[in-house]
């Protein structure tokens, strides 16, 4: 059992929370401990200047009025009892967006480290979310964070984080200590999801190509680490001289298949369909996958994070898309005694609303295979994990399995799009525990 899951202990029900994509604790007391101890170093070490991306991000607020208005309401708007609550009393763990502000100036000195209270391992992947995550659900959270200036923002807090991320100082956390990525429960759960799809029993070192001689195996940064690169051998590319099979792009759990999709549908609504045509960013090729076919998997914090070519092809466009980083759809709910409540899935359940909103990479290819012809890849970045490289260029001719791009970070998903008429079938069951191996078979394509 993977602790990352949350299932390592009995969750009492009322604490229990739906995390498919693993990048929360499913036992949201870990949630709030975890986000208490960050708002207690804080507190107890007051007046900490802001690093000068948070002070830009403070005089942005302070500086429109629509903004401010959000932001002293988004934390006015959680609801004041159980489980948003830290205390009876009805105090809020971030009271407001100064303090919001302190908080992320704690967290973005150093790099995400591992813990060993078992499920809180998700928490390593999206320290960001963990903070936003209750009012990213409320109504001026959902308006602040599909707010174009915000977003902007959110992409230069993200970006000088990430040129953290990059430093020998955030590779640290790398170590085999108890917070060490390395240390004893980070290294078995990491060998548990890498090991799980093929039911395999390697080492670090045979999966991934590192130098186990040497500190950190070798990385230089934790970016090093989560960007690091399969050894071949581990993940044999499916089929390669049968271009009827498509190969899995990334390394990911099935999180939903849709036939027969529209051009374009109402994808914030609570059904979350697919709207390919706000996916693939208004391109002119979209159009071709009205009535076609769509699958989507997810990646979590523990999962090898570069994608690589489904088909073997010819790359005929291909770019990313800037978007949203902390958006969810605002759906109503009720809690147990009828009361309104938030829906407090979060954004791991948000996935087809973020094929369209998010921060994304997209590629066309025109496969060699006729029958499949013209696809599409989309790599949907998450919350932080929106930082999308793509490594090849138009008109360059892949082979199936090879490398196109990576997510910078952590947790994310991806599409894999058909025309309609495509005979595709084949795919895996949605609900499979196990990730799907990479470059590994998705689908069967039929003449």
């Amino acid at each position: 059992m993977v602790w990352q899951h949350g299932d390592e202990h009995y969750i009492p029900e009322k604490h229990k929370r739906d995390r498919p994509g693993a990048w929360l604790p499913a036992d949201n007391r870990v949630h709030q401990q975890w986000l208490q101890n960050q708002v207690d170093h804080v507190d107890k070490n007051p007046g900490k200047k802001l690093i000068p991306v948070l002070q830009e991000f403070k005089d942005l607020i302070e500086g429109n009025t629509r903004i401010y208005m959000y932001f002293r309401e988004m934390w006015d708007e959680i609801p004041r009892r159980p489980p948003y609550t830290k205390d009876p009393t009805g105090k809020s763990q971030i009271r407001d967006y100064h303090h919001m502000l302190a908080v992320l100036n704690h967290v973005f000195t150093r790099a995400p480290e591992w813990t060993d209270a078992a499920e809180a391992a998700g928490m390593v992947g999206v320290p960001m979310c963990a903070i936003f995550d209750y009012a990213m659900g409320t109504p001026s959270g959902h308006a602040a964070f599909l707010d174009p200036d915000v977003n902007k923002m959110l992409k230069k807090v993200l970006n000088e984080w990430g040129k953290f991320l990059k430093t020998p100082e955030s590779a640290q956390v790398l170590g085999d200590h108890r917070s060490g990525w390395f240390g004893e429960v980070g290294y078995k759960d990491l060998m548990a999801v890498a090991n799980g799809p093929l039911q395999t029993n390697f080492k670090f070192e045979d999966m991934y190509i590192c130098d186990p001689s040497k500190e950190h195996y070798g990385f230089k940064s934790w970016d090093d680490f989560f960007t690091r690169q399969l050894r071949p051998e581990a993940r044999p590319v499916a089929s390669p001289d049968d271009d009827g099979v498509v190969a899995n792009a990334c390394e990911s759990k099935v999180y939903n298949v849709a036939r027969n999709v529209h051009l374009r549908s109402k994808f914030w609504i609570k059904s979350q369909p697919y709207s390919p045509l706000d996916m693939l960013a208004h391109d002119p090729l979209a159009q071709h996958f009205a009535g076609g076919t769509i699958y989507q998997a997810f990646l979590s914090a523990l999962s090898y994070h570069r994608w690589h070519a489904p088909v073997s092809g010819t790359v005929k466009r291909a770019f990313v898309q800037d978007g949203t980083y902390f958006s969810e759809p605002l759906v109503e709910a009720t809690d147990a005694a009828g009361k309104e409540d938030m829906d407090r899935r979060g954004i791991s359940v948000a996935q087809g609303y973020l094929t369209a909103l998010a921060t994304r990479a997209v590629i066309f290819f025109e496969a060699d295979n006729p029958a499949i012809g013209l696809m599409a890849f989309v790599g949907v970045g998450m919350d932080e994990v929106s930082t999308c490289e793509i490594t090849v260029k138009e008109g360059q001719h892949v082979k199936k399995g090879d490398e196109i791009g990576m997510f910078h970070f952590g947790g994310s998903s991806h599409c894999l799009l058909f025309r309609k008429g495509v005979k595709v079938e084949g795919f895996p069951e949605v609900g499979r525990k196990e990730n799907v191996p990479v470059r590994g078979q998705v689908a069967v394509v039929r003449p």
